[in-house]
């Protein structure tokens, strides 16, 4: 069993109960699980591998808890750059069914690539365009060349626009079909033993792109195999017309009439929620993934994340899509969720036509979100609202799984009074070690686990043929 010995940090951040800061401090892992975190004099004094850390901080990884990494191959397309979430959806669901399996891997490495060395060790991704011969298994594959942990759905869309979906007739699955294969998927691939590498959520797309009938099977499918749930939701003030229109029903009213309110769901954005529905979340154990670069990219709105954690509700941070956010940079995400929480303290309540459709009230708060509460929502955060206890912390008895910045980058001078919070106040940073169980995927500010610069090369002409392709 390989042991690894990482000492000697100017500061270690365990996130663990006491939420300890160890100067000088270090861990000590094997086969991948930690067995003791401190200052050098209460660790062993060698390993099969030791990392020395002098002069830097150490952080628990981070945790991406909503993605769509084959939108790598969309970033920064013309005809999406300037519009709101339905209209850009109109602009790349065509697209995005063009896509192969070999473009879908390189668009996996090149996400996890750029998540590693920003400090991400763990990710989810939501995939959910499959009818052009891609599989999720494209990016486990790709995911295990990358040596990150992974957390995939078999994800659905089912309503096309013919039948009052928003999605187009030939990007949508028969819905027996996607069961079959969800029910595939989950035998092939879903490791529930502590550590896994490896986890598999059932995931339908979005209200307004699958059915009442799916949502509430898939619901079934999840819970018979004990795994988790997870869906867009209450993201625009468009999706909030589209189910009051068709169901008579706010998204989350409609989401609890599925079944879908429950400790084992998460929901990405839920930005447009009141009072009552925050309650209903902590009540059932629903978590959020908050993506507020996402929500800024396509002026969608602002998340109330403190009302959120006030009321108990579970609360991670998400890149997003790299086509609605164009970049995938975790620790980067944690600072703009900080700032952006930092902005509603000077917002005034909302008037006019649509004041009505969403009560944005929660979402104003006088409260400063500091940096380490960001810090808090990107690791402990995510791994609840991933279901994991496994991960999130530096302690014993969790994963190997941490990243380490350079004090003496250019980002941080200046800022070294306070290295912790100079993480989110200063950068962008780039990790200089990201290690997934135990395992280097970013040593000394590269990846050593897949050869990045030819996996780029073939992702830009996947890219570029697809940017190339002209849809009606």
């Amino acid at each position: 069993m390989a042991t690894l010995l990482a000492k000697n940090a100017t500061v270690l951040v365990t996130m663990d109960g006491a939420r300890r800061e160890i100067p000088g401090g270090g861990l000590f892992a094997r086969d991948g699980m930690i067995e003791a975190v401190g200052p050098a004099e209460v660790l062993p004094a060698t390993a099969d591998r030791v990392i020395d850390l002098s002069g830097h901080v150490v952080l628990p990884g981070l945790v991406n808890c909503h993605h769509h990494l084959d939108q790598t191959l969309t970033r920064n397309l013309p005809a999406a750059q300037n519009t709101n979430l339905f209209r850009w959806l109109k602009a790349h669901y065509r697209i995005w069914g063009a896509r192969t399996p070999e473009a879908s891997r390189t668009a996996t490495l090149v996400g996890l690539a750029e998540l590693a060395l920003s400090g991400c060790t763990t990710a989810f991704d939501h995939a959910y365009v499959f009818r052009n011969g891609c599989k999720v298994d494209d990016q486990i594959f790709a995911a295990r060349e990358s040596g990150m942990r992974f957390m995939v759905s078999r994800g659905s869309m089912s309503l096309g626009e013919s039948r009052g979906g928003l999605p187009p007739d030939d990007c949508v699955e028969d819905e027996d079909d996607i069961l079959a294969d969800s029910e595939r998927v989950i035998g092939a691939w879903h490791d529930a033993a502590p550590g896994a590498m490896l986890q598999i959520a059932l995931a339908p797309c979005s209200p307004f792109s699958v059915t009442p009938e799916l949502m509430r099977d898939s619901a079934a499918l999840a819970r018979r195999h004990k795994i988790r749930l997870h869906t867009h939701l209450a993201e625009t003030i468009d999706e909030e017309r589209y189910t009051l229109e068709r169901f008579g029903k706010r998204p989350v009213a409609y989401m609890e009439e599925l079944g879908w309110l429950g400790d084992d769901v998460w929901f990405a954005h839920a930005v447009h929620v009141n009072a009552h529905e925050i309650g209903c979340f902590a009540g059932t154990g629903v978590g959020v993934c908050h993506c507020p670069s996402s929500n800024m990219r396509l002026a969608s709105g602002i998340a109330p994340v403190k009302a959120y954690r006030r009321a108990g509700v579970k609360v991670g941070l998400g890149v997003d899509g790299s086509a609605s956010n164009d970049g995938n940079h975790m620790l980067g995400e944690a600072r703009q969720a900080m700032l952006l929480a930092r902005l509603q303290i000077s917002l005034r309540p909302p008037e006019g036509p649509d004041t009505a459709l969403s009560t944005s009230d929660p979402s104003r708060d006088p409260e400063w979100t500091t940096a380490r509460e960001a810090l808090e929502l990107a690791t402990l955060g995510g791994a609840a609202v991933l279901g994991r206890d496994d991960i999130g912390a530096l302690q014993p008895g969790k994963c190997a799984d941490f990243t380490a910045f350079r004090l003496d980058d250019l980002a941080f001078a200046g800022g070294l009074a306070d290295p912790v919070a100079a993480c989110l106040f200063t950068g962008p940073h780039r990790a200089n070690w990201t290690v997934v169980h135990g395992k280097p995927v970013v040593e000394r500010g590269e990846i050593v686990t897949f050869d990045l610069p030819a996996v780029i090369a073939e992702h830009n002409r996947h890219a570029a043929r697809l940017a190339a392709l002209h849809f009606e």
